[in-house]
């Protein structure tokens, strides 16, 4: 009898089901023999490299940083403060803080949590970064006590067995002994007692719950958390571990909260040497240790060749003099203090750097987030060339009211119709303002981001969304670093390089083990960065920052924050962009002085001597008022017209507003409005404050400018 079709049917689809399994039984088949391949190739190799545990340790080296020419700068020395202690003179909250924050499955696992990995692993996919480690403090041991730093599969598979040997060979607190008598704290510090007595003066069976807490948070970045180099940091840090042992029951939370904010009896740290150059080994020393861990840096003998240019470091040096000294503070520093990086915009090699005066530790180029007053301004003025605006484009600089906000300028008067250009110039406020309203403040953060600056808060009830921030009234704020390395993006043709201080490290042995590959990103057009150049070098010809002339073209902004808390000048050649800081440590006044005041004849001074060997070079790019781009910016914010959409006849469809502007920004302290450029003068301070308004709504994350970021801004809705 002849088969009918369902049967037919019925039939291949068994065949395809069999074959399906078929082949997903041979994969399944194949990563397995893979895996147990890869496991037993390692294993030998793994487990017994380490046969003997208490006496296979390599003998330390110095390790040496050398500048740009490969001269030597630095030692970094592999001699030790180390006092081992046994675990019962540890006190019980010590030990619960590092289990708390560390690994608080210590006592559950046998040296490898594979629940933490895994969770590590989903909190970093989630966060699309590296943001949590699923390392224990057994493996953490077994790597800084016995192996290398080297980042290969090998060395954390070695790790991984060597870690389940430990907990074959010791006890739980054993364990817990030789890791608190092995970690690295800062401050030439290994192990807990001799932390104790650097930071507190005390044995370690004396510290109090409040100095645990705070010993426990340092050796995540034992330089960028140690009190002595960033106390505002290093109390951060103690609240984050105050919160994981209230969440795992060795505190309760009231006792938490109360200790977040006491103060800690630190002893005073060394006096660091007098002199600036141990900003820059510092933030080389901090950066190796964050990739390679302190016992890499401290005992491995590396070889760091650096950036920094020999010659522009005592141009910086001899230029920073111009600091005045206003009063010594209660710690003994004078006050106020300053930062200066210089940075080569195409290569983003950091050439020179001062943190301070040099008499502390504190790297204010690379740790003090300070408000940025209207040095921010030119990432709005680049959205706006992006977004078909130009030098000549015409805005209104006239009142404006904005929910409960009214900006204002520095003098407090309105010019009527000003030009992009003249309102750069000029550092005019409420143009600005009103640009950004226009734009929507994702675009001028956008670009703000993809030129490297990343202290933005984005989201939670006081964002970074409102039009204060235009006006550089950050939540946060920048670091020099961030802000100089920034403005390269200007000075390199709209190309953003992020800043290098290493070049290569290489082992004790020569072998080299990371050398940096600057990546270019294009973040604007080869002519908006041109215009806006041109826009720059108007600021230092006849505009707010004339102390800033060097004899030879160069562009550049001032800034100066509310109350005059901050002063800041940013500028740049073809050849090196720098940015000059001056600040009180605690952020009180500075008197009346702006960025067009010491922060210019800072910069001017070491641009002239850091440049004198340079020839000069013309900016590249050329400044062209084509036709079909914005002549006019309708001004919609007069009384009674803040809803009228805008309907000027140049503005293409798709380049019609998109920014979503809903409140009036929130008044900070020292940022909003605090705008108080002028032309230099000794004329009497002008202040200007925003009031206090309710906070910007939360907004998802900004969008790259060309797929129409979502609205926002945070200041009143227009179209």
């Amino acid at each position: 009898m002849a088969e009918t079709s369902g049967g037919k049917r019925r039939r291949k689809k068994s065949n395809a089901a069999g074959i399906i399994k078929r082949i997903l039984l041979i994969i399944f088949i194949f990563i397995l023999v893979m895996t147990v391949g890869v496991i037993g190739g390692f294993l030998t190799a793994s487990m017994n490299t380490k046969p003997d545990l208490a006496n296979d340790i390599r003998p330390p080296a110095t390790s040496t940083i050398y500048d740009i020419n490969g001269n030597e700068i630095a030692t970094i020395h592999a001699e030790e403060d180390r006092i081992p202690v046994k675990i019962a003179k540890v006190p019980k909250y010590l030990q619960d803080a590092f289990v708390a924050v560390e690994d608080n499955r210590f006592y559950e696992h046998n040296g490898v949590d594979i629940k933490g990995i895994l969770r590590a692993a989903w909190s970093n996919i989630k966060g699309g970064g590296v943001s949590e480690g699923g390392s224990t403090i057994t493996q953490q041991l077994a790597k800084n006590a016995y192996l290398t730093q080297d980042r290969t599969l090998k060395r954390k598979i070695q790790e991984v067995f060597l870690a389940i040997q430990l907990e074959k060979q010791y006890t739980k607190q054993e364990i817990l002994e030789l890791y608190l008598n092995q970690i690295y704290f800062g401050q030439g510090a290994y192990g807990v007692q001799a932390a104790a007595r650097v930071y507190f003066n005390k044995n370690v069976e004396d510290l109090t719950l409040n100095e645990c807490a705070m010993l426990a948070g340092i050796p995540k970045s034992p330089n960028y958390y140690s009190p002595f180099n960033n106390l505002e940091a290093a109390q951060e840090r103690k609240g984050i571990v105050l919160d994981q042992m209230v969440k795992y029951g060795y505190v309760n939370r009231q006792e938490a909260a109360k200790l977040k904010t006491e103060a800690l009896p630190l002893v005073h740290s060394k006096k660091a040497d007098n002199s600036s150059d141990n900003y820059f080994i510092n933030y080389v020393t901090q950066l190796l240790i964050d990739k390679y861990g302190a016992d890499a840096v401290y005992k491995e003998g590396l070889k760091i060749y650096t950036t920094i240019d020999p010659d522009m470091q005592k141009a910086a040096e001899a230029a920073m003099k111009l600091l005045p000294r206003f009063r010594t503070d209660a710690n003994g520093i004078d006050q106020p203090q300053g930062a200066l990086v210089a940075i080569d915009p195409k290569t983003g090699y950091i050439k020179a750097m001062i943190g301070g005066r040099g008499t502390d530790q504190f790297n204010r180029a690379t740790m003090a987030v300070r408000q940025p007053g209207s040095a921010f301004k030119p990432f709005v003025f680049a959205a706006a060339l992006e977004n078909n605006y130009m030098p000549s484009t015409v805005i209104d600089d006239s009142p404006v009211k904005i929910g409960d906000w009214s900006p204002q300028n520095y003098d407090r008067t309105f010019r009527g119709k000003v030009s992009l250009r003249l309102t750069a110039e000029l550092s005019l406020n409420v143009p600005t303002v009103k640009i950004a309203q226009k734009l929507g403040m994702d675009k001028p953060i956008y670009y703000a981001q993809e030129m490297g600056i990343t202290t933005f808060v984005l989201d939670g009830a006081q964002n970074d969304r409102n039009l204060a921030t235009a006006l550089g009234g950050l939540t946060k704020g920048v670091t020099p670093l961030e802000l100089t390395s920034a403005y390269g993006t200007f000075a390199n043709r709209g190309v953003h390089v992020a800043p290098i201080a290493i070049i290569r490290v290489l082992d004790r042995n020569g072998k080299i083990i990371d050398e940096a590959e600057p990546k270019p990103k294009t973040v604007i057009s080869e002519e908006s960065a041109a215009e806006l150049t041109s826009m720059l070098m108007g600021v230092i010809d006849h505009g707010t920052g004339t102390r800033a002339k060097i004899g030879r073209p160069a562009a550049g902004k001032t800034g100066t924050t509310s109350d005059y808390h901050d002063a800041w000048f940013v500028g740049y050649t073809p050849d090196l962009v720098a940015g000059v800081w001056i600040g009180q440590d605690n952020n009180v006044s500075l008197g009346g002085m702006g960025g067009g005041n010491q922060p210019a004849q800072i910069w001017a001074s070491f641009m002239k001597k850091a440049l004198e060997t340079t020839p000069p070079h013309n900016f590249h790019g050329v400044v062209a008022e084509k036709r079909g781009r914005i002549g006019e910016i309708k001004d919609n914010n007069k009384k009674g017209d803040n809803n009228k959409k805008e309907t000027d006849k140049n503005k293409k469809p798709n380049e019609q507003n998109q920014g979503n502007v809903e409140t009036a920004p929130p008044s900070r302290d020292g940022d909003v409005e605090g705008e108080t450029e002028r032309a230099p003068s000794d004329n009497s301070r002008t202040e200007t404050r925003a009031p206090s308004a309710p906070p910007p709504t939360p907004q998802p994350a900004p969008e790259p400018p060309g797929n129409a970021p979502t609205p926002g801004g945070g200041v009143s809705k227009s179209e």
